[in-house]
């Protein structure tokens, strides 16, 4: 365990040399076959009234244009889940959500983002036909998405995932199974299949048997939970997460439900002064962005 520590503290170095992000606005990935003419497609809402780290216009400018050049009214969400607000939309992304306690400081205790009676809005919202992309990272975003992931039966962790013998983003490749061949990695076409998909720290999670994994991890991934961000010592607690997710999708009622447990992956963002490139616009992750317009697409019912 010495080694995998003297690696998380070399992985701490890297992020703290990354910790200015902006977006990158030349990210341009092609779609050849909009799912919809210019602005005519489903309001898909970015929950932007919970503190999110991820925005419509800030860290996920690059997750908005993609799906606006796809057709879709992107939207921002502003306040607190009301059903009369929700049913103006069809799709509800909601990532990186934080208790105003968590606001700079990134340690346990870490509430819940939502009310009780978010959640249950939330949910009816969903049964009655309503379609939720979740996404939550490693901590302490994870613990304050807990409640609402456990609503549709996701079980989250408060903690950050690893590979215990490298550093370096996650791959999931369709040769090895961690990417699950499935209705939204394959698409609607072949050139829609997705085959490898990289992701960048996050947190792991369990799923419910009626539930899909997307992305499952490999038997040398541990889940490692600090009381603080991004401070670990050798007393931390850590333990495998072989067959985990960082990734899946459910129907729930009449309604749809698609759960991530990593965000930066559908971002494209320049960090630091070197101007590393992370997230979609990373050449390791060429198709990120197109499982970022699957899962929209099963979430809109328009791939089954």
């Amino acid at each position: 365990m010495k080694n995998f520590f003297l690696l998380l503290f070399f992985v701490i170095g890297c992020v703290k040399l990354t910790a200015q992000q902006v977006a990158d606005t030349l990210y341009n990935p092609p779609i050849t076959n909009p799912e919809y003419k210019t602005g005519q497609g489903s309001v898909v809402y970015i929950d932007e009234g919970h503190h999110n780290f991820h925005t419509k216009d800030g860290r996920y400018t690059a997750f908005s244009r993609v799906l606006g050049r796809d057709g879709y009214r992107v939207k921002s969400y502003q306040g607190p889940f009301e059903k009369s607000h929700l049913k103006t939309g069809k799709i509800l992304v909601i990532s990186n959500a934080l208790n105003e306690r968590n606001i700079g400081a990134w340690h346990v205790p870490t509430p819940s983002a939502f009310t009780s009676t978010e959640i249950e809005t939330v949910q009816q919202w969903v049964s009655e036909g309503g379609s939720l992309f979740l996404i939550a990272d490693h901590m302490p975003m994870a613990g304050a998405a807990t409640d609402l992931a456990k609503a549709f039966g996701f079980e989250f962790t408060n903690g950050f995932v690893f590979n215990r013998n490298s550093q370096g983003p996650a791959f999931f490749d369709l040769k090895d199974t961690t990417l699950v061949e499935s209705t939204i990695t394959n698409g609607k076409s072949l050139k829609e299949k997705v085959r490898q998909i990289a992701s960048f720290t996050g947190q792991a999670f369990k799923i419910p048997e009626d539930a899909t994994s997307i992305l499952r991890f490999k038997e040398d991934y541990v889940n490692v939970l600090p009381d603080t961000a991004w401070v670990f010592n050798e007393k931390t607690p850590s333990y495998p997460v072989k067959g985990w997710s960082q990734g899946a999708y459910k129907k729930h009622g009449a309604g749809k439900v698609v759960v991530f447990g990593e965000a930066a992956m559908f971002s494209a963002q320049i960090a630091g002064p070197n101007k590393i490139k992370m997230g979609m616009n990373n050449p390791v992750a060429p198709e990120n962005y197109q499982l970022l317009l699957n899962i929209i697409h099963w979430l809109d019912g328009k791939l089954e």
